[in-house]
């Protein structure tokens, strides 16, 4: 990359950080608590399985799938008509105060150091093409800023759900994901995400 498109691409992120960085925590709380609660928890760290810890998720991860699911991007029959009543200050402040939260760890029912769900995590499988999830997730799940989620302590069954999703084509907000998705199977996708439920 020549320096002239490195400082157009870093010029760049740090405008989108410096947009993500506006939220108001303390307003984010107020909605939070009465409005997000009865499925994600007061402080995010949702106790339904079918439903994503949103404590510690980086805020412009969850900034980018509320404004997905208000633009029908990210199809959700729950999550759309709630994203609808937003507004964009609303999404800011949302994200800031979960992203703020301290996320509570999880464990993985049989998926530990050397079970396949690590393998897949650290090195993909090589034979249909699948990356490792540690390339963009990083190696303990804490994701990147910006670009990929957090996943360390997610929900093995909100997780396997979105993989299956994006299989399908029924999750089509993340074209990298729909490819990688659509080369697993029911195991490998069950394996990788009770391994991710574990990590911290």
């Amino acid at each position: 990359m020549s320096f002239r498109k490195f400082a157009v691409f870093a010029t760049g992120l740090l405008s989108a950080m410096g947009a993500y960085a506006a939220g108001d925590a303390a307003k984010g709380a107020t909605i939070a608590t009465t409005v997000c609660v009865a499925c994600h928890a007061a402080d995010g760290n949702s106790v339904m399985t079918a439903n994503p810890k949103l404590a510690g998720q980086h805020a412009e991860y969850i900034t980018k799938q509320l404004k997905n699911f208000k633009a029908g991007t990210r199809a959700n029959p729950v999550m759309g008509p709630m994203a609808n009543t937003l507004s964009d200050d609303d999404v800011a402040n949302l994200s800031a105060y979960f992203s703020a939260q301290a996320s509570k760890a999880g464990a993985a029912k049989s998926n530990g150091p050397g079970s396949e769900g690590e393998k897949i995590y650290k090195g993909g499988v090589a034979g249909k093409g699948v990356p490792a999830c540690a390339a963009c997730h990083g190696a303990n799940g804490a994701g990147l800023p910006i670009q990929f989620p957090r996943l360390a302590g997610q929900h093995a069954e909100y997780t396997t759900n979105q993989l299956k999703a994006f299989r399908s084509g029924e999750r089509a907000n993340a074209p990298m994901m729909k490819t990688i998705a659509a080369k697993m199977s029911d195991q490998e996708i069950a394996a990788v995400a009770d391994y991710v439920q574990g990590l911290k």
